[in-house]
């Protein structure tokens, strides 16, 4: 029996060290959040990179999120878009918001505001008032 002691102190051990490297890895973020809060944060302030520079940042991010199959935050695309808008170019606004209302459900109330004012004034009148 003498040997049955420090084989109790290995096998609890190593059950110590199996549950301490499980503990480690806890789940990784849910978003690929990167400098977008502050990015976002110093455009509305009006600081900061210009558009086209913001939009190659921002374009570069979703990159690096599609390569690594990592989910772009809410409002990401949002963002993007009204750069889009800010940069003349309304179609690419266009597709990220639809794929924004798509990611985020939740949105699409300010989503299907965004579009429709893209759509113009008829448009707008068309859905205030259903023939």
């Amino acid at each position: 029996m003498p040997h049955a002691t420090p084989l109790r102190y290995l096998t609890a051990l190593a059950g110590v060290a199996v549950l301490a490297g499980c503990a480690a890895k806890g789940p990784g973020p849910l978003y690929m959040w990167e400098s977008f809060p502050r990015q976002q944060y110093s455009t509305l302030l009006r600081e900061g990179a210009s558009p086209d520079e913001q939009i190659r940042t921002l374009e570069a991010h979703a990159e690096k999120a599609r390569a690594a199959n990592a989910a772009l935050p809410p409002g990401f695309r949002a963002h993007l878009g009204m750069l889009y808008i800010g940069n003349g170019n309304p179609q690419r606004a266009r597709e990220l918001w639809q794929a924004e209302r798509t990611a985020f459900p939740e949105s699409a109330p300010y989503m299907d505001r965004l579009l429709k004012k893209l759509d113009g004034p008829a448009a707008t009148a068309k859905s205030d008032n259903p023939a």
